[in-house]
């Protein structure tokens, strides 16, 4: 976001509310509802695919979730990949099994971290998803705990609910054939945390989300990596509306996504505002194909089964006004049209272009009545499908009228949002049959909670003499458990094993060595071999590489092949006499000065035989006796 686009925004002045959905995967053993593995897979070994058409369902109470509805305006065929260890439950041709134990455990670890109240019983409900993503056209999910908090430098954020749930599929592809998606991920254990709405700036839904993802990480048993867990961001201003951003994959984006949201909802009060003071409104769908039929724009003739227009009375300016950047009122128009199966709309803010004349546009508003504060769009593709665009548009430019509209919105890679659906209500939720309800109460009394990395690392600080900076990168590093067994089993600079496991590795990978032959023993030895003083931490790099390359080789023998084996105190000064003897005109010329390059030769024959410190020690104290 530009300068211009942030500074100008009194977050406490607008009303700024905003709140957090967590969705965390769990890394159990096996899926919530059946004994398939949680791990991910090539589309490559898929055997087989099915596929489904979904529709949408009434409620207990006869009602139909309007996102649902919004969702099967476009009938679309879904196709699943599925692999040797796909089970009949994945398929939705079988029952699902009990609710997985170890995710409950896990669950309620997480209640009990957030400080929140559980449910006497959990009872499995499902929600109504038709967007392909399940094979069953619904999620199922669970209340699990209530009434939580966390403390922030802004004050207490509460913590509403936190549910436990399946993953859905992974989407592969979408062709003009369908949707595809892998079943792999489908049914992996899944914790949602939703917080009240108590953030009240972007960097304050930073602080949250990187609080609620520690505690996340704290628990061990969560999976990592990119798609691993997502963040949904719901944001209002006081004349605004509630707006849900779905799918926020990367931390550093939260702050960006309510920034822009905020940024969208200001702009659109402001376009509300001057279309009422023009006494602005919708008008009727012309055809106007005739106009068209001979025109030199590539864009319409591809399209062209036919051509609708739309007046949108008191609208000009306003649909080409930018609203985010590279985003305007004509991008929320073309989102809804799209959803009809249309590529796109036209609108006269932006027109002549894409090769529609200027002769063109003026014909269009004369055929459609078209006065000069007012604006036109037009779709061109089917008939049927170009009446649902401009009918969405409809509703979207009566909605412009009245400000800013309840939405779920998809992110877009700058930050940006785009329109997905309409929010979801509680029409889409009913009881799960299959799956009988599992007894809480004084099971949460058993749980252990484990110590929060942000004590952990405060821990480190004091226990191993870290920087803070060190400490907070191992303990949010994947490797946090092999420091641990490390620092536990020998006597070694705390600094050094943190610098190996954070700094060389990524070093080595960059050099293209397969860093994922190097297992916990090859580290275990190597470190001991240090503390034993057999080996020097110059070696460390070396041997690392030669392991990564020769995995059968122990630490020992890696050092010993690269005659990195150390050498005591008594040979690294013989060695450093030696040097300072042969360069004895050398020294006498340079004087102290000598020290720095006479390093270099003795680390030459020395580099992981001998500590750097021990070395620098002895050879200064050599040049300071030939001087003397």
């Amino acid at each position: 976001m530009t300068d211009s686009n942030k500074s100008n925004l009194d977050y406490n002045r607008l009303g700024l509310m905003a709140g957090l959905e967590i969705h965390q995967q769990l890394d159990t053993a096996c899926k919530l509802f059946c004994n398939c593995p949680t791990m991910l897979r090539d589309t490559r070994e898929s055997n087989y695919e099915f596929f489904r058409y979904l529709r949408p369902t009434q409620s207990e109470m006869g009602e139909t979730d309007q996102a649902a509805l919004d969702e099967a305006r476009v009938i679309r065929k879904f196709i699943y990949k599925a692999y040797p260890s796909t089970c009949l439950v994945e398929n939705d041709e079988e029952p699902p099994r009990e609710l997985n134990e170890e995710a409950i455990d896990i669950t309620l670890m997480t209640a009990r971290l957030l400080n929140m109240q559980p449910v006497d019983e959990i009872h499995i409900m499902r929600k109504l998803v038709i967007d392909g993503s399940n094979t069953s056209g619904f999620q199922r999910t669970s209340l699990v705990a209530t009434d939580g908090h966390f403390e922030t430098s802004h004050g207490r954020v509460g913590v509403d609910v936190l549910c436990l749930e399946e993953e859905a599929c992974q989407r592969v592809e979408e062709s003009e054939e369908g949707v595809v998606f892998s079943l792999d991920r489908l049914g992996i254990p899944l914790v949602e945390i939703g917080t009240a709405p108590d953030i009240i700036s972007p960097a304050h839904a930073r602080e949250a989300a990187e609080h609620i993802g520690m505690i996340l990480r704290s628990t061990g048993v969560v999976k990592r990596g990119i798609g691993t867990i997502r963040q949904d961001v719901n944001i209002s201003i006081a004349d605004g509306a509630r707006v849900e951003v779905k799918g926020v994959q990367e931390l550093d984006l939260i702050e960006t996504i309510v920034e822009q949201e905020a940024l969208r909802q200001v702009r659109l009060l402001e376009i509300r505002d001057k279309l009422r003071k023009r006494g602005a409104s919708v008008g009727e769908i012309t055809d106007v194909t005739h106009i068209f039929k001979d025109t030199e724009s590539a864009v319409v003739r591809k399209k062209m089964g036919c051509v609708l227009a739309l007046r949108l009375c008191g609208f000009a300016g306003v649909v080409g006004a930018e609203i985010q950047p590279d985003r305007r009122l004509g991008s929320e128009f073309s989102d809804r049209a799209k959803k009809a199966g249309v590529g796109g709309v036209f609108h006269t803010d932006e027109l002549p272009g894409y090769g529609i004349t200027e002769a063109e546009v003026e014909t269009l508003r004369t055929a459609v009545g078209a006065r000069g504060d007012d604006c036109v769009v037009i779709v061109a593709d089917a008939h049927d499908r170009a009446v649902n665009a401009l009918n969405a548009v409809v509703l979207r430019a009566e909605q412009a009228i009245i400000g800013v509209p309840e939405e779920t919105r998809k992110m877009l890679p700058a930050g940006t949002t785009a329109y997905l659906r309409p929010l979801s209500g509680a029409a889409r939720m009913y009881p799960e049959t299959d799956v009988p309800p599992v007894p809480v109460t004084g099971r949460i009394d058993k749980i252990t909670t484990p110590e929060l990395l942000s004590e952990r690392k405060d821990r480190y600080v004091r226990e191993y003499n870290l920087s803070d900076d060190m400490a907070r990168q191992i303990v949010y590093s994947r490797r946090l458990a092999l420091f641990d067994d490390i620092m536990k089993s020998v006597s070694v600079d705390g600094s050094l094993v943190v610098r190996t496991l954070t700094a060389t590795l990524p070093e080595l990978k960059k050099e293209g060595i397969s860093i994922e032959q190097l297992q916990d023993n090859h580290f275990l030895e190597m470190f001991g071999l240090i503390s034993d003083g057999k080996i020097a931490k110059e070696g460390i790099i070396d041997i690392l590489r030669l392991i990564a390359e020769q995995p059968d080789r122990s630490a020992g023998d890696a050092a010993a092949s690269l005659d990195l084996v150390g050498i005591d105190e008594e040979q690294t000064e013989s060695v450093i006499a030696r040097v300072v003897a042969e360069r004895r005109d050398f020294v006498h010329e340079r004087g102290p000065g000598a020290i720095g390059p006479l390093m270099g030769v003795v680390m030459q024959e020395l580099r992981g035989k001998a500590d750097g410190k021990l070395i620098s020690r002895i050879l200064t104290e050599k040049i300071s006796e030939e001087l003397a």
